[in-house]
């Protein structure tokens, strides 16, 4: 990874560009490119893209649940297979913890599934350093995708999070 990149916040044109990155990952669910285009229009202030001269290199995405408006979700991160292994998920996410659209977040939440090990790792990772709890439970049984093949999904709940006690990771 020799190239200069760009972190910043995700826009609508994005949207066909990280349809694709999260396409290319081949770990992710690969959601409509009305989906993306929705993230950046609505969410983009609790999501992140990061880009290379070549584009969109990763990316994380990310919302307030209304209900829950102490934490932040993040939905999908993505990092594209020629950039993996620089740390560049979990600056990310540290990046758009410290954000604007992110303030007063003292929860993150996402759901993994069991046989995910690069984001238990990342989000384990996380909550390491900001020397917070990190809770996982079931969330979305198999029995709830209409395919029937999508594994269940844990939600891992890390916090509180406080911007004191963060350590570097």
């Amino acid at each position: 990874m020799v190239s200069t990149l760009t972190y910043r916040q995700l826009t609508i044109e994005d949207g066909p560009r990280v349809f694709d990155l999260v396409r290319t990952s081949g770990s992710l669910d690969v959601n409509s490119r009305y989906t993306y285009l929705l993230l950046g229009k609505y969410f983009a202030s609790t999501s992140l893209v990061v880009e290379s001269a070549e584009g969109p290199v990763g990316c994380v995405l990310g919302f307030r649940p209304p209900e829950y408006p102490d934490t932040l979700f993040v939905w999908q991160v993505a990092v594209h297979p020629r950039h993996r292994g620089h740390g560049l998920a979990r600056k990310l996410i540290h990046l758009l913890l410290d954000s604007p659209g992110c303030s007063g977040a003292t929860h993150l939440e996402a759901t993994v599934t069991p046989d995910n090990d690069a984001s238990d790792a990342l989000f384990r990772g996380i909550a390491r350093a900001y020397g917070a709890d990190c809770q996982v439970e079931p969330c979305f049984a198999r029995r709830l995708f209409s395919d029937g093949g999508h594994a269940p999904e844990h939600l891992y709940r890390i916090g509180p999070l406080s911007e004191r006690r963060r350590r570097s990771s």
